[in-house]
């Protein structure tokens, strides 16, 4: 698998960090990996490269792989900042987290996520599971245009 642009992975945990790029890579999706180590380093690399109204698409990933239990902000908080502003609210939020509580599923959705997948805890679920997140947001997903509804566009 082959793609243009990039994944965000939020995650602060390295042994999961390593393991979802391990997964990538198993699953040949070629696509770069950025990582950012909590809430706080998501928003700001991802507002730094859009201003508002008027985003830069090279600057936004294909996709946010957003883990819950962050430091400095936690992902549901993530997730509404995301969704506040209109150079980001489109953009493609799934949950990657080791809970499967139906409170954090639920807040999830609330707060406008695209999707949410418990990590599976054994190394080749989590290949199958990175894989099927790879394949539908890399290559099936069309997403809308960055300037689409925005006061700029």
């Amino acid at each position: 698998m082959s793609q243009t642009g990039f994944v965000l992975l939020v995650e602060d945990n390295p042994d999961d960090v390593d393991l979802t790029i391990r997964a990538f890579k198993k699953n040949e999706i070629h696509t770069e990996v950025v990582v950012a180590r909590d809430g706080e380093e998501a928003l700001e690399y991802l507002f730094a490269g859009c201003a508002e109204g008027n985003p830069n698409p090279a600057a936004l990933p294909m996709v946010v792989l957003l883990d819950l239990k962050l430091p400095k902000l936690d992902g549901i908080e993530v997730l509404r900042r995301l969704r506040a502003r209109d150079s980001t609210r489109r953009l493609p939020v799934v949950v990657l987290t080791s809970s499967n509580e139906e409170r954090d599923v639920v807040a999830s959705y609330d707060s406008g996520a695209n999707g949410f997948v418990c990590k599976p805890i054994a190394f080749p679920s989590l290949v199958k599971a990175v894989g099927g997140l790879g394949l539908y947001w890399l290559q099936v997903n069309q997403p809308p245009p960055p300037h689409f509804g925005s006061e700029a566009g």
